[in-house]
């Protein structure tokens, strides 16, 4: 939806039309690249949870990874060769921790900030990244083991044999079996919103994206309260916002939103206009709190 430049005489009716399905070539347009389901964002929040699982999980991996590389060591230095076994195993052990530990935390942060399925390659490997990382931590050392002349024929089979273990186990605990993204997740969302909007049963709710939808739901309902008027009783969940700043998708800072784009603070402004949700996906996710002053200026005063 592009940017429109804010005019001083707004016909307010107009847009009550549209948002009331009269036939409009320009917006039907428009409607058919935004779509009814709109698109779910990681809010700031979201993404700050995120950031510190990743951080803590590269720790996790790193020093798993760090364990490997005592491990071949040690064994390059014949340690092994004919004792030291609970070391050994220990090491694999502790491989297998930090390396569970990360493929956990990094899960965790892809539901709180999932990649898009329309992007494969980045998809497959941010929600993959725990199994192949594992098996980093660990084939190295365990084909080292095998490959061992040296070591005591009984002890490599048992350091073996647990180190395999333990490494299908922790590559299968890394592997994504359902991976979030950020489709499912606008599939979701608005589910979630119409659900709360029709106060249906909340069925598709999650704690990721029920935050969202109850505030879409909860600003689309004031909006449209304090858009009611004789001639439109049912109100309009039609809003209106700065525009994103140099033609980009989505604004930079969260932006409010207003009930017409008559009001004082858009005067000068390019503005951007559609619903509740529509704002929320271009970051103007503040509804405003001079509600009852907007509705005078934009010609809502009689609303109930």
């Amino acid at each position: 939806m592009g940017p429109r430049r804010a005019k001083a005489s707004l016909d307010v009716r107009q847009y009550t039309s549209i948002a009331m399905g009269e036939p409009n070539m320009t917006d039907d347009k428009r409607a058919e690249e935004v779509d009814v389901t709109r698109e779910w964002r990681a809010t700031h929040g979201q993404k700050s949870a995120a950031t510190r699982l990743r951080i803590f999980a590269a720790v996790a991996w790193a020093i798993a990874i760090a364990g490997e590389i005592a491990g071949v060591v040690l064994l390059r230095q014949h340690k092994f060769d004919h004792g030291n076994l609970p070391l050994l195993i220990g090491i694999l052990v502790g491989i297998a921790i930090f390396a569970i530990a990360g493929s956990l935390m990094w899960k965790a942060a892809n539901k709180q900030d999932p990649a898009r399925e329309s992007d494969p390659a980045r998809f497959f490997f941010q929600n993959q990244l725990g199994a192949i990382i594992t098996l980093i931590a660990f084939l190295p050392l365990i084909v080292l083991i095998f490959m061992d002349k040296d070591m005591d024929p009984k002890n490599k089979k048992i350091a073996g044999g647990i180190g395999a273990v333990l490494a299908v186990a922790a590559t299968l605990i890394g592997v994504s079996w359902h991976p979030p993204s950020v489709e499912q997740y606008t599939k979701d969302m608005n589910k979630c919103a119409a659900e709360i909007k029709a106060s249906q049963p909340t069925t598709d709710c999650s704690p990721e994206v029920a935050s969202q939808a109850q505030d879409i739901a909860r600003d689309s309902k004031t909006v449209t309260d304090a858009t009611k008027t004789a001639q439109n009783p049912a109100g309009q969940d039609v809003v209106y916002w700065i525009a994103p700043e140099n033609g980009a998708k989505k604004s930079a800072t969260p932006h409010v939103f207003h009930i017409c784009q008559n009001v004082s603070p858009l005067r000068g402004k390019t503005v951007n206009h559609g619903s509740v949700t529509q704002a929320y996906a271009e970051n103007a996710t503040r509804i405003t709190k001079q509600i009852a002053m907007e509705q005078k200026q934009c010609g809502f005063a009689s609303a109930t």
